[in-house]
């Protein structure tokens, strides 16, 4: 049986970008399962956490933006707490959503919006805050 060789994308830019975002190193990784064997939601996912951490370390940041993994994430940190290597999976699905959201030259929300929206009673001031984090550069 030969094996089919796969090779992905060699320019490690967008994976130091969400390493630099997380604060993680996805090298930390030794692949022992027990983020997938852990997480609640991995029923839901295409791709499973630990499988999520070698297509970072693999350089196919593609596949992981468009699977439905990192959508499904609940972030309750399972896969933190179990990690022996103390590799928080977490923040790296929160640094690949965030990368799809900063697309360069489309921030979604400028400081001229802000008057609008604080004229909204029912809009709590930390999602404003939080909006300013995720869709500015």
């Amino acid at each position: 049986m030969e094996r089919d060789r796969v090779v992905f994308n060699k320019d490690k830019k967008d994976v130091l970008t969400i390493e630099e975002i997380s604060k993680e190193k996805t090298a930390n990784c030794m692949q022992c399962g027990k983020c997938s064997a852990g997480c609640p939601a991995a029923e839901g996912m295409d791709i499973l956490p630990h499988q999520v951490i070698r297509h970072l370390q693999m350089g196919d940041v593609e596949t992981i933006k468009n699977s439905k993994t990192i959508w499904t994430c609940a972030s309750c940190f399972t896969c933190a707490s179990r990690c022996p290597r103390n590799v928080d999976l977490c923040k790296l699905m929160e640094a690949v959503r965030l990368t799809i959201v900063r697309k360069k030259g489309s921030s979604k929300l400028i400081p001229e919006d802000v008057p609008g929206i604080m004229s909204d009673k029912k809009m709590p001031q930390q999602a404003i805050v939080s909006a300013f984090r995720k869709y500015s550069k």
